[in-house]
Order: C-alpha cells, then sequence, then structure tokens
C-alpha cells in the first residue's frame, strides 16, 4: 500500500485516534486474560495539560501500550480531581466578575454555578490528552465527586468514624486566609523569607526594668497571654515567681512562666506566649493553662476581640505596630532576619496558625502495614531512594486534618442535634434514626438537624482512587475490583508522595487488606535546558499543544522519553521535539524506499542477501531482548534509545544498504519478504513510544482485516540468540568501516571500486566477504601473505588489511601529507621522552602517570615506524 511523499504528522494523527476510539481498542471489560491496570493520577478539574502531564502521561501510555501488545487485558481508567481549593477560587473569581460575591449566595446556589462552571470548562485537560495519543479506557471516565465516587468517600468517613480513628476537636491547624480554610502539614511549603526581627520592651509590673522579647511577628503581641524564660537563664534568676509584665500598647498584665522549651541562646532567652498563633506557644499554653486569644478573622484581618486594628490586614498591622511601638518608646531594636516561614500550598500565601475546631484522622495504625509494604518491597518504589524519605515520614506521621471550610467537595455527612452532641450518618434518613435513639426524643425531624458545613479535604476522595474507580468501596468484591486490584503500576510525582501514594497504600491495607499498586514509578521535574523548573512566571513553559501542532505527538513523545529517567529531572530542550519529528520523517521514508522496491520472484536470494537477513534477525533478537529486560527495571528512556538507534543505525544505516538493489534492478521475493516482515516488527516495537506513524506503516504494510490495528498486534519475539553471527558480522562491519575511511583520507570516491588484501586468520570473516564487497564497493578480496607497504593498511581484531594504492593516490601530496605527519610525532615523541628522561617525575609522579607516558611512547614509535614505512615504499 502507498504512502504520502511527505511525512505530515498532522494529517495522521486524528485519523488513527479517531480509528481506535470508534474501533473502542482501548476498552476493556475483565476476561480470562492477564490484567493490566493503570490508574491515571487524576489531574485537576481546572487544570490545563502542561509538560509535567505530558511526561507522565507520555510514560503511562508506553507501559499501557507495551502491555495491550504484550497479550495482557489492559485498562487504563481516566478522571479527574474535583480540587476543592482551586475550583472554588475559580468560580468565587468567575462570580466576582459578573458581579456576585459568595457571601451573598445560599451553599446550594453557590453550588449550582460550581456544577455549572465544572460542566462547561472542567474537563479540557481529558480531552488535550487525546492529542497526544493516550489509550485511556475513555468510557470508565471517573469524578472524584461524581455520585459513586461521593458515596464512597462518606461511607469511608462513616467507616473511621465508628471505628475511632476519626475525631473532632480543638486544634492547632494551618490556617489558609485566601483560601479561609484549614490545610493539612502536606499542603504547607516552607519558604526562606526576608523579613524583621522586632525587640519588643515588656515591664516588669512594679518596677522600672524591661524584659526584651525578640519577635517577628510584633502583630500578635494582641494575643500574648504569658512571657517564658529558661529557669537556667541567670539573666532571669532574680525575677520573682510570681513576677508579671506588661504586654507592650495593649496594656494587658499577664505572668512570667519558667520552662526549659526556651532556648536561652536565641535572641535574649525571653520569650512571648501566643497560644492561638503559634504551635509550640499552643503547646505552653495547654501545659500551664494560660488561655487563648484568637486575634485574627477567618481572612487574616485582627478581630474585635481586643479592640485594637480591628479589620486591618495582618501585614498591614505589622508595618503599623512597629510605627506605634516606637512612638511609644516600646520598640528595643529591629534587625534585618531570614527565616522559613509556611506558604500556603494552593494559594501561595502565608499560612496563619490558628486554633480551630476541625476533624481529624489518626494515622498512626493506618501507616502500619503501609510502611511495611514499601520497606519489605511489597510495593517497589523506582528509583529505590524515595523509600527512605517515606519511611521517615510514615514514621513521623501525624494526624491528618480532614476537614475544609468550603462548599465544594464532600459534605461531612456529621449532624448537630438540637441540645447538643452529634450524630455521623451516610445519610440525612439514618442521621435522624440514630439522634432519634441518641436523645431519646422521637418526635426530632430531619429539619431539626444540622449538618457540618465543612467539606474533606481532596485527597480524602483521591485517597481512594485505585479502589473506588472500580466500585470497591461500595461494593466489596465485585468483579471489576476482584479482577482490576491490585493495580500494577503508579506513574507520579514525587512531590505528592505523601498526599497521595503513601495515603493510597493506608487506604488499600485498610479496605481491601491488600497493595492498591505493585510498583511506583516516580518522575521527575521538567527543567527547561539551563536547568530552571518550568513555570508560566518564568516564561520557560512551551504549551504542550503547540508542540504536537508543530512537531507531531509522536514526535514530542520521543522528545520527552529522550531527556528522562526514573526520579531524574528532566532537561527538556525543543530541538529533541525536531529530532523526534526527524525520527518520524526517517521511518517514513525508510518505508517509502522498500515499498519503491520491485521484486522478481525468479531469482535467487543472494549470498549477500541472506547473509544481511540472518544478521538483521540476531541485532532484531538482541534488542528485544535488551528491551525486555529495560522495561523490567523501567529504563523506559533507555528502552526509546535502544529501539531508536535500531532502526536509525543497524535496520536503515547498515540492512538496507546491504539488501538495496543497484538502481534499476529487482530484488529477489525472499529478501523482500524478509524486509517487511523486520519492518512490521519494528513497528510494533516502537508502537509504544509512537503509536501513530507506527499504525500508519503498519497498516500500509500488508493487506489487514477491518477494525485491525497495530494496538493489539502481538510484540515480537525473539529468534533463538546465536552470538556468533552477531561477533563475526561486528568484524565485518569494522572492516567495511575502515575501507570507507581510506576512501576519506585518500579523497577516493565511493563509486570507484577497489580491491582489498587480507593476511587472513581466524578473526578473518570469511563467510561475509560478499556483504563486505558490496557495502565497501570492492572489485575483490585477495588473500595475501604479505602486505604492501605502500598500501594503505588497517588492523582489525588480530586480522591485517590493506588497500593498494597504486595509481589511486597522488604521490607527491601523499609525500607531502606523510612527512607531515612524520614531524609532528617525532615532536611528540620528543616532548614524552623529556619528561621520561626526567629522573625526578618517573621517581614522584603516580604510577598511573608515568604509566600512560610509556603508552604514549610505545603508540608514538608505532606511528613513527608505520609513517617511516609508507613514506619508504612510496620513494
Amino acid at each position: 500500500m502507498q504512502i504520502a511523499d511527505k511525512y505530515s504528522p498532522q494529517h495522521i494523527e486524528a485519523k488513527w485516534y479517531d480509528y481506535w476510539i470508534d474501533n473502542r481498542l482501548f476498552h476493556s471489560e475483565p476476561d480470562a486474560r492477564e490484567p493490566y491496570t493503570i490508574v491515571i493520577p487524576p489531574p485537576n478539574v481546572t487544570g490545563m495539560l502542561h509538560m509535567g502531564h505530558m511526561l507522565n502521561n507520555t510514560l503511562q501510555d508506553v507501559l499501557m501500550r507495551r502491555a495491550r501488545m504484550s497479550g495482557k487485558n489492559a485498562c487504563w481508567v481516566p478522571g479527574m480531581d474535583h480540587a476543592s481549593i482551586a475550583t472554588e477560587a475559580k468560580v468565587v473569581a468567575m462570580l466576582h466578575e459578573q458581579g456576585i460575591e459568595k457571601s451573598q449566595l445560599t451553599r446550594e446556589e453557590f453550588l449550582k454555578y460550581a456544577w455549572e462552571w465544572k460542566e462547561k470548562y472542567g474537563g479540557v485537560i481529558l480531552k488535550q490528552l487525546r492529542k497526544l495519543g493516550a489509550s485511556c479506557d475513555w468510557e470508565r471516565t471517573c469524578f472524584t465527586m461524581d455520585d459513586e465516587r461521593t458515596e464512597s468517600v462518606l461511607r469511608v468517613f462513616c467507616d473511621l468514624y465508628e471505628k475511632g480513628k476519626i475525631y473532632r476537636g480543638v486544634r492547632m491547624v494551618n490556617w489558609d486566609p485566601a483560601a479561609q480554610t484549614a490545610l493539612s502539614d502536606e499542603e504547607v511549603v516552607f519558604k526562606e523569607s526576608h523579613g524583621k526581627l522586632y525587640y519588643l520592651r515588656y515591664k516588669i509590673e512594679g518596677t522600672d526594668r524591661n524584659i526584651i522579647v525578640a519577635t517577628t511577628r510584633p502583630e500578635t503581641i494582641l494575643g500574648d497571654t504569658a512571657l517564658c524564660v529558661n529557669p537556667n537563664d541567670e539573666r532571669y534568676k532574680d525575677l520573682p515567681t510570681d513576677a508579671r509584665v506588661i504586654v507592650p500598647l495593649v496594656g494587658r498584665s499577664i505572668p512570667v512562666i519558667r520552662d526549659t522549651y526556651v532556648d536561652i541562646e536565641f535572641g535574649t532567652g525571653a520569650l512571648k506566649v501566643t497560644p492561638a498563633h503559634d504551635v509550640n506557644d499552643y503547646m505552653l499554653g495547654e501545659k500551664y493553662g494560660l488561655e487563648s486569644i484568637d486575634i485574627f478573622n477567618d481572612d487574616g484581618t485582627i478581630n474585635d476581640k481586643v479592640g485594637m486594628y480591628v479589620g486591618q490586614d495582618r501585614f498591614d498591622v505589622r508595618k503599623q505596630i512597629e510605627k506605634d511601638l516606637a512612638a511609644a518608646d516600646l520598640l528595643e531594636k529591629t534587625e534585618e532576619y531570614t527565616n522559613n516561614v509556611g506558604y500556603s500550598e494552593r494559594t501561595g500565601v502565608a499560612i496563619e496558625p490558628k486554633l480551630s475546631m476541625q476533624w481529624f484522622l489518626s494515622m498512626q495504625e493506618l501507616a502500619k502495614p503501609a510502611t511495611k509494604a514499601v520497606m519489605e518491597d511489597a510495593i517497589r518504589f523506582v528509583p529505590e531512594k524515595y523509600k527512605n524519605t517515606y519511611r521517615h515520614w510514615m514514621e513521623n506521621i501525624k494526624d491528618w486534618c480532614i476537614s475544609r471550610q468550603l462548599w465544594w467537595g464532600q459534605r461531612i455527612p456529621a449532624y448537630y442535634l438540637p441540645k447538643g452532641g452529634f450524630v455521623v450518618a451516610l445519610t440525612a434518613e439514618e442521621a435522624l434514626e440514630k439522634a432519634r435513639a441518641k436523645s431519646g426524643d422521637a418526635s426530632l425531624q430531619i429539619s431539626d438537624l444540622r449538618q457540618d458545613e465543612d467539606v474533606l479535604d481532596t485527597w480524602f476522595s483521591s485517597w481512594l482512587w485505585p479502589i473506588s474507580v472500580f466500585d470497591g468501596i461500595r461494593n466489596p468484591g465485585n468483579k471489576e475490583i476482584s479482577y482490576y486490584y491490585p493495580t500494577n503500576d503508579l506513574v507520579t510525582g514525587p512531590d505528592i508522595i505523601f498526599f497521595w501514594v503513601a495515603r493510597m497504600i493506608m487506604a488499600g491495607y485498610e479496605y481491601l487488606n491488600e497493595k492498591p499498586f505493585a510498583n511506583v514509578y516516580f518522575t521527575g521535574i521538567v527543567r527547561d535546558k539551563i536547568g530552571r523548573k518550568m513555570s508560566k512566571q518564568l516564561g520557560n513553559s512551551p504549551d504542550p499543544l503547540d508542540l504536537i501542532e508543530q512537531y507531531g505527538a509522536d514526535g514530542v513523545r520521543i522528545a520527552m522519553l529522550m531527556s528522562s529517567s526514573a526520579g531524574n529531572d528532566v532537561m527538556f530542550d525543543e530541538a529533541l521535539c525536531e529530532q523526534g519529528r526527524n525520527f518520524g520523517n526517517k521511518i517514513w521514508n525508510a518505508y517509502r524506499l522498500v515499498n519503491g522496491w520491485s521484486v522478481d520472484a525468479t531469482i535467487a536470494q543472494s549470498e549477500n542477501n541472506r547473509l544481511a537477513v540472518a544478521w538483521f534477525e540476531q541485532t532484531l533478537g538482541r534488542a528485544l531482548r535488551e528491551v525486555a529486560e529495560d522495561f523490567k527495571s523501567y529504563r523506559i528512556s533507555e528502552a526509546c534509545m535502544t529501539i531508536y538507534k535500531l532502526f536509525w543505525d543497524e535496520f536503515s544505516g547498515l540492512y538496507l544498504e546491504m539488501v538495496k538493489p543497484a538502481y534499476g534492478q529487482p530484488l529477489d521475493a525472499a529478501t523482500m519478504t524478509a524486509t517487511r516482515e523486520f519492518f512490521d516488527a519494528l513497528m510494533r516495537m516502537l508502537h509504544p513510544f509512537m503509536p501513530f506513524v507506527t499504525e500508519e506503516i503498519w497498516q500500509a504494510i500488508a493487506p489487514r482485516e477491518a477494525g485491525a490495528s497495530i494496538c493489539v498486534a502481538a510484540m515480537p519475539e525473539p529468534i533463538a540468540e546465536d552470538i556468533t553471527i552477531l561477533a563475526r558480522f561486528e568484524l565485518a562491519h569494522e572492516v567495511i568501516s575502515a575501507v570507507r575511511n581510506i576512501r576519506n583520507q585518500k579523497n577516493l570516491p565511493q563509486k570507484e571500486a577497489l580491491t582489498l588484501q587480507v593476511i587472513a586468520d581466524e578473526n578473518y570473516p570469511l563467510e561475509y566477504a560478499p556483504v563486505i564487497a558490496k557495502m565497501a564497493n570492492l572489485t575483490a578480496i585477495e588473500t595475501v601473505t604479505e602486505k604492501d607497504p605502500a598500501a594503505a593498511a588497517f588492523i582489525v581484531k588480530t586480522t591485517q588489511y590493506c588497500v593498494p594504492m597504486a595509481g589511486k593516490i597522488d604521490v607527491e601530496a601523499e609525500i607531502k601529507k606523510l612527512t607531515e605527519d612524520l614531524t609532528y610525532y617525532e615532536g611528540f615523541l620528543a616532548s614524552v621522552m623529556k619528561k621520561l628522561s626526567n629522573e625526578r617525575f618517573v621517581q614522584s609522579a603516580p604510577e598511573k602517570v608515568v604509566a600512560n607516558e610509556r603508552a604514549k611512547q610505545a603508540d608514538a614509535e608505532a606511528k613513527i615506524a608505520a609513517l617511516r614505512a609508507q613514506l619508504e615504499a612510496l620513494k
């Protein structure tokens, strides 16, 4: 079958993707085959395709397509994450543009807008993944907030509450004033921040003395309820045990407490204690029964509890309070200071430690089997270096704050009774039954109960993802969960190892007593060619869809794979996309070349062609075995390069040149059949990496049935290994390369036939003489006992070869060139001998250095001898 003259990815990619979808080639149902399952890390419903997605999904697709072609029942489940904080922020912004504020809406009204936004804008990224060639089972697309997943999440909440693992309480949490919600510790990113250290004067009651206290957050003096010093600090030994100090500006009298927690070396050794706004102060407050005064509103402005700076933003207050302290002579000094400050991973604002009533999940028991699974390699991390990161976090795990003060998400199924207390239930009807039983009041109605306003952390739905996509929570032991779970591979970034990977493992053991996946492949961060992380802010992140439009999806996939290996950052260079497209062009033109050869069924296969076919069968087999080993070790980039070199260097550069018929001449049928079979096998090997161009050519190679596709064609199997063929051909290849080098050195045209002389021994590949003669354009290969001194000579292994030069070169020019070379090497030898004749150098220099100089001497002497012999012969 003919293909177009020019390779144009844009003309073939959409065509074949539609063909795959129309023929349901990506759809999976449980059957008798071995399953191979991947669940996609669900991108945010707000998301657009970026370079990180390109890398992650290319790798997943390679694994999926290879499994499908290996006879497995491959199932790649796609889906989206409802992304509570990000989505709610998008909807609030959209409403603000329309002149509507969230505060003006009821919960139901807001959620109506949110669902409308999701239906209109959400899921763009899944459509974009099709352009990349992602072979997901789109019929299985899930959403973390659809009915099935929501019911699964609520069932798990109720179950863990009944088990005593979920509890509610006032705790110090990470508060995001922009999103106005609590965050878990994992959602806080610490960054180096430049600020000041403020030295404040706290007057000791009944004296003229001051205690100087250093703080980075002077605005929190509004919530100070004690001052703490170390009992071993000599500077404060004379303070009475009942000493009190006055909070600057505020005028509040607070006790001086003593605790070894205070670092004597830091600042002045005195610490202001604000239990409502610092984790460590909170612990001191608990220990000494101190009052907690929460001075902030949820949006980070000052509340009216103290009556100062009411309604002002916390950072504006910091600037103003510095001026006010200085004016009141209560500011000793300020110093420039750099410290680590926690920021919200989602909104980028500084976190405010805040006492808040929240829901928590106790993690210690859940973590035990999950830690063991990874440390004992029941779940394999690639690369292994992340095991220690994982273990450290799991062994120091804290309880998970799972409540969020948002409306978009799964609402916590806790219902408050009119006279106090609450019940946890899957539905309002079930909650009413429990409430009546708990209160003893049979007259209670649903309208008397108030459901908790908070929603669950988004990760509380995605931690169930490998189970919930197969309905394993609502219907344990169903046909699908029994067949597809545990999944095989998870491809993800190490940045969500705690957010998601660890929690999925915990959920897997808690609910199915089984790991959720066998292997976790960690990708690196995509960086530009000078090592900077790609980001919109830096403007160094290309739009993946623009790259696909310009270079084709196959070209971009090759670029991603060439620049990545497990766990290592990806140095992406757009030039690699061009290299990828050029590879597609190489494949295209190689097929057109082969397809243009005529065949004569009456002619016998030449010995040259027979040898070429036998050699490439072995070369293909070796590559197939190497690729299989690479996949076992998740060396996906290396597997890609092996096939790239196989096609470019060995198939196109050698095999096709070996069998190419002379201009206008036909090829024998046996060689043409073998060549087409090789092309077919190469397309199947390459298909997981470059799905589109390989489908186009595979369809053209031979007649195919309707609905047939390379997607489900079997991966080729290697022929039985014969290392002798490969080793003997390698000798022949070296001979061919050496003759070609002589042509280049002596400026002899390729079309001018030469004679090759050989002093044969056991390393002379006599059987490959026809191949050597054709590829090196030789009229004859003569066996001799002595080499012609005037001939251009070379050695391969132990075999000596030479190409007679009589009448083929300009003798004068050659003498001039050889004389120049001789002068250079004699000068080089003199400089080496100068070093070696220096006794001090020979005795004091490292043995390795001296040995290296002696090797240079021997090499130079051999070259000088050869040059002199050649000059003698020419004269």
